[in-house]
């Protein structure tokens, strides 16, 4: 019991979204019986208020020919069951419209609550529904006696209101006896009317109450504690280890692959040792000079390694290096304002290696290694 609660104590966090989505997925939403007892309760309304005056008036088509005219009914065997069959079809197709609005008010109080659910593990067997002590445990148990009481409490309300709503009423009570059939019925259809309103008013106020109470109290049991929420977090995005050794993997590969693109390259240009970047340009097929590799220090030391076992010019331009190293990612075109700079660099290997006549010596600030 104390190890319960002090985990209960520990549990100070809002369930996640994932956890509300789990206790969904298994059926474990928060349900007030206030609301479907609201939800009855308005179909009983609407039933005996708009419905019944429709529903007595076709009862009383169907039957009045069995007190007006008892004569005139066929009793013989092979028209008996036909007779049995038309009265019940009849009034089964009355009293339709009541069972229809008693059907949707069933289906709507969970739709309402919760949405359209549809879980099947409560529906699953499981022997704990069956175990007649787990069924004492729970007869017996807190929420039982809490349920008991506001049972009791909510009884005693309604009875309030109803002897409130009819008091001013019982007086008419003594006359009833005296006035036609139709009148009394007239005279209890009003009376009836006006209980359902005041009964309905106060099972609103009581089902919205209830609803709000136990969507707190589904909230409270979800709570979560803070290594709840780190091994949910495990579970849903990995462990934390195997991410971190993953990204490595990808850094690695993507490293791979960069340096397979060195030796394509037409210039590396340095910091001299903190930065690389290695481009490539071929006159005529590019509009402008692509960013094949970069990186820094071990990195930028394996680029100038790559590149001069392929006989890759390397030149020394700390500025040029470190801006295209900040501004450029692999595989862009370096921007406009590293044209000109660039170009020189370029146009300078290219005379290097004899493409162009008239070498000359490196760009202002460049050295080439």
């Amino acid at each position: 019991m104390a190890e319960d609660s002090q985990d209960q104590s520990q549990k100070t966090e809002d369930p996640t979204e994932k956890r509300l989505q789990d206790s969904r997925q298994k059926g474990q939403v928060a349900v007030s019986r206030e609301v479907n007892h609201w939800f009855i309760i308005l179909a009983s309304a609407i039933s005996i208020m708009a419905l019944a005056p429709m529903v007595m008036s076709d009862l009383k088509a169907l039957l009045f020919k069995f007190i007006e005219q008892p004569h005139a009914i066929p009793t013989g065997r092979d028209v008996l069951p036909s007779v049995l069959s038309d009265v019940v079809t009849g009034a089964i197709l009355a009293i339709m419209p009541v069972m229809l609005v008693l059907i949707l008010a069933a289906f709507g109080a969970g739709i309402v609550q919760n949405g359209f659910l549809f879980a099947t593990e409560q529906i699953m067997p499981k022997l704990e529904k069956i175990s007649p002590v787990a069924g004492f445990k729970r007869l017996f148990s807190v929420k039982s006696v809490v349920e008991f009481l506001k049972g009791v409490a909510k009884l005693v309300i309604v009875t309030c209101v109803g002897i409130a709503v009819l008091w001013p009423h019982f007086s008419g009570f003594e006359r009833m006896p005296t006035m036609e059939l139709r009148d009394s019925f007239n005279v209890m259809h009003g009376l009836v009317n006006r209980l359902m309103i005041g009964v309905l008013a106060i099972v609103s106020l009581i089902a919205a109450l209830d609803f709000l109470f136990q969507r707190m109290q589904h909230t409270k049991q979800l709570r979560m504690s803070r290594q709840d929420i780190k091994d949910e977090m495990k579970q849903s995005e990995g462990d934390p280890h195997v991410r971190a050794r993953l990204r490595q993997i990808r850094r690695e590969r993507a490293q791979q692959r960069m340096m397979q693109a060195v030796p394509e390259a037409s210039v590396v240009i340095t910091n001299p040792t903190h930065f690389a970047v290695a481009l490539k340009y071929e006159m005529g097929d590019m509009n402008a000079p692509v960013m094949l590799a970069k990186g820094a220090d071990n990195v930028a030391a394996r680029i100038r390694e790559v590149a001069g076992e392929h006989d890759i010019p390397i030149v020394s331009n700390p500025p040029l290096a470190r801006a295209i190293f900040a501004g450029v990612e692999i595989g862009e075109e370096i921007p406009a304002e590293h044209y000109k700079a660039v170009a020189e660099i370029i146009g300078y290997v290219l005379r290097l290696k004899r493409k162009l006549p008239g070498a000359a010596r490196p760009p202002a600030g460049s050295t080439l290694q």
